[in-house]
């Protein structure tokens, strides 16, 4: 097996919920070791379910590859653990409420004097300044805050992403920074501060929709599954089920109305003549465009699609993707080991030289007394010391 890029660093984290583990999570992918510490209780993901034989479907995602410690920070012995954990760690990573750490003394400014080498990492719902510094934050309501619900749903109802995107955004801006600051230490020697905030980082995947609104004088509706911007392009009903297709250019235009539909008049239609005018007239558009569709089989127009050289998708629900022809296909799927057994995991989606870490997922304070005892502090007689 060849080393990830990361072997021999060394990830210190305070972590909880899905940002700041899904961040040092990938960093274990690529082979850095990551030291999770826990309250006694454990990260309060582990119980947001237990569909995964009894494991959280959450935790099972974003746990494999890291070492479980238990420590009460709010005691001496807890807070002199985490300090020596810090001492030797090359990336401290922390989401805890706003100011925890601070109280702990081990902030930015505090925890670079005990390791001047350390990338220090702050993930926070609304950032460590402003009005909404200590404003409680969850990924619906950075959702909301970020105005993705008002460009999500249909025009009766806005609907939430139906994933942890503001926390997943936050968790990759995360990652990312810490390979940016582990090159620039690498080149001045010296460690820094990082901070991400939910806000912040899913305001930067909305910056389509803010400048079409901004300098374009309205925000793009809301338009279910079809996209608001670019016409056709969302789901048509089929004589069988749903397809969803689209249209990005004239060129496709044109081959969509002569190859898939077999209507050549629409290609040269008026209200039709460039994307913004379907736009305009999606309604009109609509009506033509789903009666045809719904002449042909799911199969059928899939087929006349591909052989337009027009991109188009079925609707697949998680079984669809458990068994995706492409992701089998490419070998994409390997067990991970955890307390409950082997569970069948996705291979991170980067391709490259080495291998992928895809160790176990730790029971809680599996690992406290062995890395206690390698920090030379006093250990328990059982598994999951709480100093």
């Amino acid at each position: 097996m060849t080393h990830g890029p990361l072997h021999g660093i060394t990830v210190v984290s305070f972590e909880q919920a899905v940002a700041a583990p899904f961040a040092t999570r990938q960093l274990a992918d690529l082979g850095a070791r990551v030291i999770k510490v826990e309250r006694e209780s454990g990260d309060f993901a582990r119980g947001y379910d237990t569909k995964v034989r009894g494991m959280a479907s959450y935790f099972t995602w974003l746990n494999r590859s890291k070492e479980s410690v238990v420590l009460d920070l709010k005691s001496p012995e807890g807070r002199e653990a985490a300090r020596a954990l810090i001492e030797r760690a090359d990336v401290f990573v922390q989401n805890l409420a706003p100011g925890a750490v601070g109280r702990m003394g081990l902030g930015a400014d505090e925890a670079l004097k005990i390791n001047p080498r350390l990338i220090h990492v702050s993930i926070s719902g609304y950032g460590e300044t402003g009005p909404y510094q200590s404003k409680k934050a969850y990924d619906l309501l950075v959702q909301c805050e970020a105005g993705l619900l008002s460009i999500t749903g249909t025009l009766e109802n806005p609907v939430k992403v139906g994933i942890s995107i503001a926390d997943i955004a936050a968790g990759m801006y995360a990652y990312s920074g810490v390979l940016s600051a582990l090159i620039q230490r690498g080149i001045t020697g010296e460690g820094q501060r990082l901070e991400i905030s939910m806000l912040e980082a899913l305001a930067e995947w909305m910056s389509h929709p803010y400048f079409y609104a901004e300098y374009g004088g309205a925000p793009p509706s809301r338009t279910g599954a079809a996209h608001a911007t670019i016409a056709p392009y969302g789901p048509y009903e089929c004589a069988d089920g749903t397809v969803f297709f689209a249209v990005q250019n004239e060129r496709e235009w044109r081959r969509f109305c002569d190859d898939v539909i077999a209507d050549e008049a629409l290609a040269t239609d008026s209200r039709f003549a460039g994307n913004a005018s379907r736009v305009d007239h999606r309604a009109d558009l609509d009506a033509v465009i789903a009666p045809a569709m719904r002449r042909l089989t799911r199969a059928e127009a899939m087929a006349r699609l591909d052989s337009a050289a027009i991109a188009n998708a079925e609707l697949r629900d998680m079984a669809g993707l458990s068994q995706h022809p492409q992701l089998e296909a490419r070998g994409r799927w390997r067990d991970v080991d955890s307390p409950v057994g082997p569970v069948r995991s996705l291979v991170p989606p980067v391709t490259a030289p080495w291998d992928s870490r895809m160790d176990p997922i730790p029971a809680l304070g599996a690992d406290t007394e062995r890395i206690l005892g390698e920090l030379g502090l006093p250990t328990s007689t059982h598994g999951k010391q709480t100093i």
